[in-house]
């Protein structure tokens, strides 16, 4: 990766970015101001519904489209695991970007000593409180 070669930071933000609000729109804006090279996860369908027992409203291809397609990332791809060490060894990132609502939780202190351990780091945003696709699948339902 060239911009590695030059001493760039590589970052890294994965995501469902299912029916893609403004939540997702802030950490990707977030996430570009904080790198030099900025990649995004777009987490399967099947990935997905093994961590939350739910399947996305937006497909999986559509998803990927969407991220790569909004100008803001240089490169969107494949996430198949919860697991982001696995991630890592395809991106090999500097820095993984999450929402806050990770920081200092169980799953947020794992993640920041599992990348530790190859030399990453995590870097946490303010998440939005008032989007979420929770949220929009919950106004959705009531209809």
């Amino acid at each position: 990766m060239a911009i590695r070669r030059a001493g760039g930071v590589v970052g890294y933000v994965p995501g469902g970015w299912d029916m893609f609000h403004i939540g997702h729109l802030n950490i990707l804006k977030r996430a570009r101001e904080n790198c030099d090279w900025l990649v995004a996860g777009v987490v399967t369908d099947e990935a997905l519904f093994a961590m939350k027992n739910k399947w996305p409203i937006i497909p999986f291809d559509e998803r990927l489209e969407i991220v790569g397609a909004i100008g803001i990332v240089d490169e969107a791809v494949v996430d198949h695991s919860a697991n982001k060490l696995q991630v890592w060894e395809q991106v090999h990132f500097d820095v993984l970007f999450k929402g806050d609502d990770w920081r200092g939780t169980p799953k947020g202190l794992r993640l920041e000593e599992q990348l530790a351990g190859v030399g990453a780091r995590v870097l946490y945003f303010p998440y939005t409180l008032h989007t979420s696709s929770t949220e929009l699948r919950r106004v959705l339902s009531e209809w």
